[in-house]
């Protein structure tokens, strides 16, 4: 298994993350636990959660996932070998989502009058005990800030809005507080997800001002039909700037990129059959075309496309790690062999000229 030192962190990162966000949702207890012994098995010791999940996210199964992972490393007795990684949940406007601050206490709270998430002090202290206590672990080793408590264009947003700008705890008092986790040994190091190069910048430079390590990863949407991390994000995390390494989620738009939504798959347990609301941007008609040529490239090369797409992704400069889904073993298999599959140049051109001919085909407005 190929590793690599994520960002300016001294965790040694697998190539690979498991991604757990269907655990305790499409996924039993069971069906995880196989998974991640399988990952484990194969050198993927590295796992992502968040305290929202599994998705999508609902008062009844908030915070199962945390739970599933907790219960797995106390039943294998392995948590020294793993590298834990989930996410505190801040303000979502238009959706409630007091549930997810209800959970963080034991009992918990009436959810008709808890709060609503958001990234004060208070709240992300209290989500990382939460998480802890959930994980049943003493340290996380990488806390991750969800997405921007601020307003930002998000999950497909393509333009800034000014009219949209909102009130929101400042980077300062969420960097503190990620100091805090830090100084009192519950959290190993921070990073952020689904940001922006304005966002990285500000917390990067709040951080060296407060004196708290800099984050160390950013978790954001990409795949070949979303490289909008190749920019200006890509010149502010590059190991000459402030050194963040990519966690890379979305790799195959859901399972679009994969082809398995064309013609001729069996598709009754997949998401967006299950779910058909979740995660809209992923089924815009660019990306089927998109899909489709991508299976006629991935023949060519005697493979499957879920295979193209993240080897490609596996083989960019700025990858810090792939982070794979699976709700069945012969999943996580192809996707885990996928990472370690080699393209040609060849191959690698005609993913160029395919994103030149649709773009980023899962930004929206």
């Amino acid at each position: 298994m190929k590793t690599k030192k994520l960002g300016s962190s001294d965790l040694e990162v697998p190539i690979v993350c498991m991604g757990t966000m269907t655990f305790g949702e499409q996924s039993s207890e069971e069906e995880s636990f196989a998974i991640m012994d399988y990952a484990l098995s194969q050198g993927v010791n590295f796992l992502d959660t968040a305290e929202l999940y599994p998705v999508p996210p609902t008062k009844e199964n908030n915070a199962r996932t945390e739970r599933i992972i907790g219960n797995w490393m106390q039943a294998r007795g392995n948590r020294s070998q793993v590298i834990i990684a989930t996410k505190v949940a801040g303000a979502m406007p238009g959706m409630d989502r007091s549930y997810i601050v209800a959970n963080r206490a034991d009992p918990p709270l009436d959810f008709e009058t808890a709060p609503q998430p958001n990234l004060t002090r208070e709240q992300i202290l209290t989500a990382c005990d939460a998480s802890l206590r959930r994980l049943q672990t003493t340290y996380i080793d990488l806390y991750q800030i969800h997405w921007p408590a601020r307003y930002a264009p998000l999950f497909g947003g393509r333009q800034y809005h000014p009219d949209r700008e909102r009130d929101a705890p400042s980077i300062e008092e969420q960097v503190a507080a990620m100091g805090e986790l830090i100084q009192a040994g519950k959290v190993k190091y921070w990073g952020l997800s689904n940001e922006t190069t304005f966002g990285v910048c500000q917390f990067c430079e709040t951080a060296k001002r407060l004196g708290v390590p800099l984050p160390v990863s950013i978790q954001n949407d990409f795949s070949p039909m979303l490289r909008a991390f190749e920019g200006d994000l890509a010149e502010a995390c590059a190991p000459s700037n402030y050194n963040i390494g990519l966690l890379a989620y979305g790799v195959l738009a859901g399972g679009a990129l994969s082809g398995k939504y064309l013609n001729g798959f069996d598709t009754s347990r997949s998401r967006h059959t299950l779910f058909p609301g979740f995660q809209p941007r992923y089924h815009a008609k660019r990306t089927s075309d998109a899909a489709r040529e991508l299976v006629e490239i991935a023949k060519a090369k005697d493979m499957s496309a879920a295979t193209l797409c993240q080897a490609w992704a596996a083989s960019r400069w700025y990858m810090g790690s792939v982070i794979i889904g699976a709700t069945t073993l012969e999943q996580v298999q192809e996707n885990i062999a996928a990472c370690l599959t080699k393209l040609d140049e060849e191959t690698v051109a005609a993913m160029d000229a395919l994103f030149l001919k649709y773009g980023n085909t899962t930004l929206a407005d």
